[in-house]
């Protein structure tokens, strides 16, 4: 099964691997083989984080613009059959993780990363091309990976039928690692939504809340049957590979279709 439109299927082909791992109920694709040759290249998208020194956005700002942008990349019909980003992009998704590194960027430092192909939102974030960790650009490289931590804010209830990304209330994260988490989880949910036979762009701007404590578990109680937690709950886990801060398998994040689902 894959996605029933003809122009779905050309927007997200590039997905498609990343479809037969996180719902092969769904789509006829074999899972792909990964060689995690430990020496073969690091893949990874690079998402650059605006945080001003005088005027710093919210947690919740940032992160709603994260999740969009890292999934308004890989639909840009740059990354469909053809276009140019598409190989990148395919190839990245086809590595066996969706790895992403958070940058924090100000400034000029924020014009000049402008000019690196990408797709920002909001003016808070750019999500560039994936490529090879060790051959970003150099507007790339010289942006700090740490200092990304915000404060805590206090977002407003979610509007009934809008997708929204909950964060694990029994993890701490920094902004940084939550950016790249809600950015992979917009993704998984796009996924699942388009190979089930719906339209994609109903999740293209999910809100970002952190999850009680309540409802966490009853949606991780499901994760075992990962088709019957989609029936049931509308929603897809984002499974860390524990390189930073949180331990192999944590679940950071669960993206669900709509809020109140």
């Amino acid at each position: 099964m894959s996605p029933s439109e003809p122009g779905e299927r050309q927007s997200l082909a590039a997905l498609e691997p990343l479809a037969a791992r996180v719902c092969p109920w769904a789509t006829d694709r074999a899972a792909p083989e990964v060689d995690e040759d430990p020496d073969g290249p690091v893949r990874a998208m690079p998402v650059i984080l605006r945080i001003e020194r005088q005027e710093p956005p919210t947690p919740t700002a940032l992160l709603e613009a994260a999740a969009a942008a890292a999934l308004a990349l890989c639909t840009d019909e740059r990354s469909a059959p053809g276009g140019e980003w598409y190989d990148a992009v395919a190839a990245w998704c086809g590595a066996g993780r969706i790895r992403k590194l958070a940058r924090r960027a100000r400034t000029a430092h924020w014009r000049a990363v402008q000019d690196v192909p990408g797709v920002t939102v909001s003016e808070l974030v750019r999500a560039l091309v994936p490529g090879p960790v060790d051959e970003v650009p150099h507007e790339v490289r010289r942006l700090q990976i740490g200092g990304t931590d915000l404060p805590d804010d206090a977002p407003a209830r979610v509007d009934d039928g809008r997708p929204v990304i909950w964060l694990n209330p029994r993890v701490e994260q920094s902004t940084g690692k939550a950016a790249a988490q809600v950015g992979h989880a917009s993704m998984i949910l796009a996924t699942v939504v388009a190979w089930t036979g719906s339209d994609p762009a109903d999740v293209a701007a999910p809100a970002v809340r952190t999850a009680s404590e309540a409802d966490w578990d009853t949606w991780c109680a499901a994760l075992d049957d990962p088709e019957k937690a989609w029936a049931r709950y509308g929603v897809a886990p984002v499974r860390d590979a524990g390189f930073t801060e949180v331990a192999p398998g944590t679940v950071t994040c669960i993206g669900q279709v709509a809020a109140g689902g």
